[in-house]
């Protein structure tokens, strides 16, 4: 069995914090972890046969060919972020790989934890191989106690092989004066499925990221979804985006947001470049106190073939909703979250259920927390 998480630094607080993130320091429902806290990476382990959770350093000097993977779907020279992140002379960061016809019943779990330092940056790179499956939960967050603030610059490159699936479900339990800039795309092959969760229920100062799967095979497959909630001083532009180049490929965009009095801007983008695409898009939010919500559905066909839709609703709580369910015995405030946790269940096909579980998990502490 895997190693417990050793971090010494971090207080009870900080340690519930990385539970509401998803982390389990004890590593009883892991098969894998890597851990860094601002750019020291802690832990580094998996225990799965025909996996390896390396750090980015590591994982250069053991493989030369991950040369021919590194700044690939994500260019270096994209933005400020990147620029900055491809700078560096000493990156930090996580390489995971699932070698040919392996799998991981239990998820790998990736901590990155922002403390002390201003900025914190890494650049990581995840590898599902042919006939392959991998599963991965992202926890993020910060000290409870981070002083004047910080950002997370974030770079994530998926390569998912012929016949692979990648799960991958990102967990943001970031404080309020944190910026978060992750940068991420990814890229499918013929009978591939690439999976990506977001979820980001607690306050933030910004979160800004807009991840673009590329689907090049025959038959490959993304879905994305994201669970967001905006409290009064957050910002989120966020969203995702798919190319659809393999015939028969698809996509699957839905999001859901609530805002408390913040803004979200939900983008969403599918372009059709083959005939025998399919691809559909939604968006939908609810405003329970007066904030922004702006919604911005793309489709993109050129050619005879793609199917290509989307659908995108902003309103409030439905006060008849609200008054049934106060006639069946409940009161105004349980009934209240009884709406808006329906509203935010969300179940993702194909999802292990560990990670289904913690998905479900992260919306029941933001149900306690009053939303």
């Amino acid at each position: 069995m895997p190693s417990q998480l050793k971090a010494p630094e971090l207080s009870k607080v900080d340690q519930e914090r990385l539970a509401q993130s998803g982390i389990d320091l004890a590593m009883k429902n892991r098969c894998g972890s890597y851990l860094q806290m601002d750019q020291e990476v802690v832990h580094a382990e998996c225990m799965q046969e025909g996996m390896e959770v390396l750090s980015y350093k590591k994982a250069m000097e053991k493989y030369d060919w991950l040369k021919e993977y590194n700044w690939k779907v994500v260019s270096s020279e994209k933005d400020d972020v990147t620029k900055y992140v491809a700078a560096q002379k000493e990156p930090k960061g996580y390489v995971i790989i699932a070698h040919k016809g392996s799998s991981n019943i239990l998820p790998i779990q990736a901590c990155l934890f922002l403390g002390r330092d201003q900025i914190q940056h890494v650049h990581n790179i995840i590898i599902a191989e042919e006939d392959s499956e991998l599963h991965i939960i992202s926890g993020c967050t910060s000290g409870a106690h981070v002083g004047k603030g910080g950002a997370h610059y974030g770079i994530s490159e998926f390569y998912v092989k012929k016949n692979a699936k990648i799960s991958f479900t990102m967990i943001h339990t970031w404080s309020e004066n944190i910026e978060v800039y992750p940068r991420s795309a990814s890229r499918v092959e013929e009978n591939g499925v690439f999976l990506s969760n977001y979820v980001c229920m607690h306050p933030v100062k910004k979160v800004q990221m807009y991840p673009t799967a590329t689907l090049s095979g025959e038959n490959s497959v993304a879905r994305f979804s994201s669970i967001v909630i905006a409290s009064p001083t957050s910002y989120m532009d966020l969203g995702s985006r798919a190319i659809l180049e393999g015939k028969g490929s698809s996509a699957e965009l839905i999001t859901r947001a609530i805002t408390k009095g913040g803004t979200i801007i939900s983008r969403g983008h599918i372009q059709g470049k083959t005939a025998g695409t399919r691809g559909h898009l939604e968006c939908k939010g609810l405003i329970l106190q007066d904030g922004m919500i702006y919604a911005i559905p793309e489709i993109e066909g050129s050619v005879v073939g793609t199917e290509l839709s989307h659908e995108a609703a902003v309103g409030k709580l439905a006060r008849d909703e609200i008054e049934y369910l106060m006639s069946r015995g409940l009161d105004e405030d349980e009934a209240t979250a009884t709406i808006i946790r329906g509203f935010l269940d969300v179940k993702i096909t194909g999802l292990p259920d560990a990670l289904q579980k913690q998905i479900d998990a992260t919306i029941d502490v933001a149900e306690k927390a009053g939303f």
